[in-house]
């Protein structure tokens, strides 16, 4: 057998689907395996490989192995010749796996090869060959100098900038996203070491396949797209932590004592340093907005006040002051409330959730105002103005926000202009994944590979730039029905120097996939839209919880004459109210590796027939359709059927 494949996925269904797509259309002609090992996931990995890919060697892991034990799994099975290493969230060309298996059949010297990737966007990443990180290397990385002087040999080792990206290089380091082995090299220099949960296991092993007495390359010829950032949130915490304590553990296993203790004392202060940057920041980025809309509402009671009672009285300290400050606090605490409550401090957010937040606060308000006591319902006008001045400026500081807060906001889909560049009936289905996401019928565009590739398969540029200045398109989409994968990368490099987003488009797929940030998580256009999955909606989900369980708390002397098993439906309440349980929820016990995971229910959704095939069904239509008024309406009809 020429080559095993092996991918370890970890929660990213849909960028495993057109990876495996890819591979797959790379393998034909070659006398392949592909290994799949998943890493508990709970978003569908599994069942869709199953459902899509039954020729995939799949392992299931039920708890997280990491990435080096997961790979091992699949390593100590493979048969191939040559080994694969691949990240879930790539794309690879037509050519690739033959490309390489012809460079490593002639370069006897070569224990491993990579290839160069580019991200989302199209544009080149640098640690598609990367240099041994010593000392000096990783200080300069580590504080910027790599950045300054990407080109350096001096300052730029780690990324080895002063070799040319375009020209074939043995190189130290192999990427971790794309690693092609020799299994006989595999053998001699010993599996992926195990200590290394997430990162470093790719240095470690390529530095151990260099004292073995080979070579790495670095070889150009071909590209594949590496969603940088999918799998794991690089500007995490978790991530500075563990990526740094690999760094410590590399240290220690191939460096000289003296190397290491000055290595080990620079991880650990970058480690502080980058520790406290991160915990900062995401202080900050939590804090931003609700201390900043607090603040401008306060600022707002104390302008409109006065104004108001000058305009309206003609004096000043007019409202009795014994009173209004608690009046003013209420009316503040339900505003903010609101806007949480409605998601106005989700990451990303839409401005609709702050205006949403603020309507339905100053109904509460309002309500509450006309019952209460007449000393107390002094003006009406003050609600209203504050109402006016909180979503001005509530509005206001999103817009300003959003300039240095990455992904505070939503893009606006309906802002959004899209050209779809595939067959007809590729654009007919994925119109409908752009129409669901809400992007207006008149700003998605479609051109026909042939308009768009010239006879040697090239984009016309000409032919794209104005139609991206015409109908100033943000985001082009690729068909895959039509356009090899190894066009459309070179389509996205092409056409890079542009400022839009590119995402890939699954012939008789149920999305739309891409990334436009190498730091960020990639956007997706799917049919399988998720209700229950936001937080917003989640949250609703617990307020309701807490408000019926508290509420049949309070009833429960009623309970007692009223049902038959009055102390049933209290001790299901307390768990509801401590968060040990969900009132509602679904059917199937492991319906929670498919949907988005919630607390055990005490009722399942809609069950009113037995049978499995049903209950699945009923689970998917409550994650997707999910409202307070039905889990409502679940909950009198469960308790009245079951416990009175």
């Amino acid at each position: 057998m020429e080559l095993s494949v092996v991918v370890v996925n970890y929660n990213v269904r849909y960028f495993l689907e057109q990876c495996l797509v890819s591979v797959f259309a790379a393998l034909k002609g070659i006398e392949a395996e592909v290994w799949v090992v998943d890493n508990a996931s709970t978003d569908g990995s599994v069942e869709m490989v199953k459902l899509k890919f039954p020729q995939v060697k799949l392992i299931v892991n039920y708890k997280n192995l990491g990435f080096s034990k997961a790979n091992n799994q699949a390593i100590k099975l493979a048969k191939g010749r040559y080994t694969l290493l691949l990240n879930p969230d790539t794309v690879v060309q037509e050519d690739t796996f033959r490309e390489c298996i012809n460079f490593m059949d002639t370069h006897p010297d070569a224990g491993g090869v990579t290839v160069k990737m580019i991200d989302g966007k199209g544009r080149y990443l640098p640690e598609s060959k990367r240099g041994f990180p010593s000392p000096w290397a990783s200080f300069c990385k580590i504080f910027g100098f790599t950045s300054l002087f990407p080109n350096s040999k001096f300052f730029a080792h780690y990324y080895l900038g002063h070799l040319d990206k375009n020209t074939t290089q043995t190189i130290e380091i192999l990427p971790g996203a794309y690693m092609f082995l020799r299994a006989e090299a595999l053998q001699k220099v010993g599996l992926l070491d195990e200590q290394f949960f997430m990162y470093g296991e790719d240095i470690d092993l390529s530095y151990r396949i260099l004292q073995c007495g080979y070579r790495n390359y670095y070889y150009p010829n071909c590209q594949i797209i590496h969603y940088k950032g999918e799998s794991t949130k690089k500007g995490s915490l978790n991530y500075v932590v563990v990526f740094y304590k690999a760094m410590i553990l590399f240290a220690q296993k191939h460096f000289s004592k003296k190397k290491q203790k000055h290595f080990v004392a620079l991880i650990k202060f970058a480690v502080f340093i980058r520790a406290a940057a991160s915990i900062l920041k995401r202080v900050f980025t939590r804090i931003w907005l609700p201390l900043t809309d607090l603040a401008l509402v306060i600022v707002g009671a104390y302008i409109v006040i006065p104004w108001w009672e000058q305009l309206r009285l003609g004096a000043l300290n007019v409202y009795p002051r014994d009173i209004l400050p608690w009046l003013i606090c209420f009316y503040i605490s339900t505003w903010m409330f609101s806007l949480w409550f409605h998601g106005a401090y989700d990451k990303p957010q839409s401005i609709s959730s702050g205006i949403k937040g603020i309507l339905y606060g100053t109904i509460v308000i309002l309500v509450v105002y006309s019952i209460l006591p007449i000393n107390f319902r002094f003006s009406r006008a003050i609600i209203i103005l504050l109402a006016a001045w909180t979503t001005i400026f509530v509005l206001l500081n999103r817009l300003v926000s959003a300039s240095f807060i990455e992904g505070l906001l939503k893009p606006n889909s309906r802002k959004k202009s899209v050209c779809f560049i595939g067959t007809a009936s590729e654009f007919e289905h994925s119109k409908l994944l752009l129409l669901q996401a809400g992007i207006h019928n008149n700003n998605i565009t479609h051109l026909h590979p042939e308009e768009v590739f010239d006879e040697q398969q090239n984009a016309k540029e000409s032919v794209i730039a104005d139609t991206l200045k015409v109908k100033n398109i943000t985001e082009i989409i690729f068909g895959t029905e039509g356009i090899p994968m190894t066009n459309i990368i070179h389509a996205m490099i092409q056409l890079s120097q542009f400022d839009v987003d590119f995402k890939i488009a699954l012939h008789g797929g149920e999305s739309i996939v891409g990334s436009n940030s190498a730091d960020t998580q990639g956007e997706l256009y799917s049919l399988e839209v998720m209700t229950l999955a936001k937080p917003v909606v989640r949250r609703q989900k617990r307020i309701f919880d807490l408000l019926s369980s508290t509420l049949i708390i309070i009833l429960f002397p009623i309970l007692l004459v009223a049902f038959r098993k009055p102390f049933m439906v209290l001790a299901n309440a307390l768990k509801v109210l401590v968060g040990r349980k969900t009132w509602i929820g679904y059917n199937l016990q492991n319906t929670s590796r498919q949907f988005p995971t919630i607390k055990p229910s005490v009722f399942g959704y809609g069950k009113r027939h037995k049978g499995i095939s049903t209950s699945a069904s009923l689970d998917l239509y409550y994650a997707r359709n999910f409202s307070i008024a039905s889990e409502t309406a679940e909950l009198i009809r469960n308790i009245f059927k079951k416990w009175r």
